[in-house]
């Protein structure tokens, strides 16, 4: 969850935007939610629509601005649930009919805007600007596009609506550029059917292109020998397009090396030294829009270590770094199935990243408000106590001086060092865990979220908070399961 500062925002494009919307709406209904009757083929085209827009703001205010319509190649998404029931993510769009208001399409998600939110120099007023996109399948008749953003009670409140006739002359319907070339790994079946992973590499020149076909298959070869991908793997298919670089490598600012990439790449998003992301999300997307994709993954070729991922966006992970696999599958968790963080004694820019006295979205983490209704509530052994009691002590005193280390290596610029001190972390933290009397427990144990006291997460260990695990922890792997069921049920 991350991202490097936005350098320079086009023009928008077309219509002007529509004024921003406050008023509070009501949540879909529960039919809305739960499953689509709608017949596919009488609402919409089969082709796949994008919405650009800008997301401007500080902690306190936000706007947005259209930057343009863009049609795209055919839908790859489900045709029978068109209506997101995972109740993930820090914002929803809908798509509803403008005449009626039915529901037609929705989908949960987050955003580099939404976390920029949480860092203090959003706290402080700074505005910042970032550019995004909606992807949906093209409706037949004129439709109201609305987006909304989950408050501290966890209600979905309209932040902004946008009204769009499909048939109108603000629709790009120019030609995809040709650019890289689009690969097939595997294909399992037809693409409303399955879940289609796209990857598509950054720093790679001319010459790494076979490089980045060896990358691509070694870190999805670890994604898919992971469960519960493993034994989902035939719901996926998996796709990559090969973009050059003029440069090898990404932008390190801290080591004051900038790149010229396809992407656009950096590490340091919001001044987080191994956060990367990008700003480039136009081209990225008229890139990624060649091929059939639900979910995106952007490899980086660098040793660093590095990474990030925010839900129903993309995620980064470097390709060279001794840890890459880990790196993909856990910022893949993120993206993909919007896994929080569990760890809590690394750097993050954010603050209150989870405002107090408030339930987290994420499905993976809980502040434990009302333990009965605790949300993985059906994994948990009968006599576990909630919260869950470890050694939470003897953890915190190892990643003191992990960090203390951790940041002179920083500075110094070894990743060679870097990655021998991640071994000897692992050694040292790996049997400590394995130890805990609850260690095959699912339960509720403190330390989540980039907060050590007053949130929660269901095991011991997982991938999502150390690199010890092989694993998913069932909490997670149930989470990651839910999301493949919405696009291959």
């Amino acid at each position: 969850m991350f991202s490097c500062f936005a350098s320079s925002v086009r023009p928008p494009r077309g219509i002007m935007a529509t004024l921003l919307i406050l008023a509070t709406i009501p949540a879909a209904s529960a039919n809305e939610r739960t499953a689509s009757t709608l017949d596919f083929d009488e609402r919409f085209t089969g082709r796949s629509l994008r919405w650009d827009y800008f997301h401007s703001g500080t902690a306190g205010e936000e706007r947005f601005s259209l930057d343009r319509f863009r049609l795209e190649g055919a839908w790859p998404g489900s045709r029978h649930r068109l209506i997101d029931d995972t109740n993930l993510g820090k914002y929803l769009f809908e798509m509803r009919d403008a005449e009626s208001g039915s529901l037609l399409y929705s989908r949960g998600f987050a955003s580099i805007f939404g976390e920029w939110k949480t860092t203090g120099e959003a706290g402080k007023g700074r505005w910042r600007t970032f550019h995004e996109s909606q992807r949906m399948p093209e409706p037949k008749v004129p439709v109201r596009l609305l987006l909304l953003e989950r408050n501290a009670e966890g209600h979905f409140r309209k932040i902004h609506e946008e009204s769009l006739d499909p048939a109108s002359r603000f629709v790009d319907r120019s030609a995809l550029p040709r650019v890289g070339s689009v690969r097939e790994i595997f294909v399992h079946g037809p693409s409303a059917a399955k879940v289609d992973l796209l990857v598509i590499g950054d720093g790679y020149s001319a010459g790494d292109r076979y490089k980045f076909h060896r990358d691509v298959r070694r870190l999805t070869s670890a994604l898919f020998e992971t469960e519960p991908f493993r034994r989902r793997k035939n719901d996926f298919n998996l796709r990559m397009i090969f973009v050059p670089s003029y440069d090898s490598g990404i932008s390190d600012p801290r080591r004051g090396e900038w790149k010229s990439t396809a992407l656009g790449l950096s590490f340091n998003a919001f001044d987080s030294d191994r956060y990367v992301l990008t700003y480039e999300n136009a081209d990225l997307r008229e890139i990624a829009a060649q091929a059939s994709y639900d979910t995106l993954m952007v490899i980086f070729n660098n040793r660093k270590y590095g990474g990030g991922g925010i839900f129903n966006l993309w995620a980064t992970s470097s390709a060279d770094t001794e840890p890459a696999a880990y790196v993909f599958i856990h910022e893949f968790g993120h993206s993909f199935a919007g896994l929080a963080d569990e760890y809590y004694s690394s750097q993050v820019a954010y603050e209150d990243f989870t405002p107090k006295g408030s339930e987290p979205w994420e499905p993976n983490i809980t502040a434990l408000l009302e333990p009965d209704e605790l949300k993985w509530k059906d994994l948990v052994a009968e006599n576990t106590p909630l919260p869950t009691p470890w050694d939470q002590a003897a953890f915190d005193e190892i990643s003191r001086r992990y960090q203390q280390e951790r940041k002179k290596i920083a500075a110094s610029g070894s990743d060679e060092e870097m990655e021998a001190l991640f071994r000897k972390v692992k050694a040292v933290t790996a049997p400590l865990l394995d130890k805990e009397t609850y260690a095959e427990t699912i339960g509720a144990f403190e330390g989540a979220g980039y907060q050590a006291k007053g949130l929660y997460r269901p095991a011991v260990d997982c991938i999502m908070f150390t690199r010890n695990p092989t694993h998913f922890c069932p909490v997670c792997s149930a989470a990651i399961e839910k999301v493949i069921d919405l696009y291959t049920r």
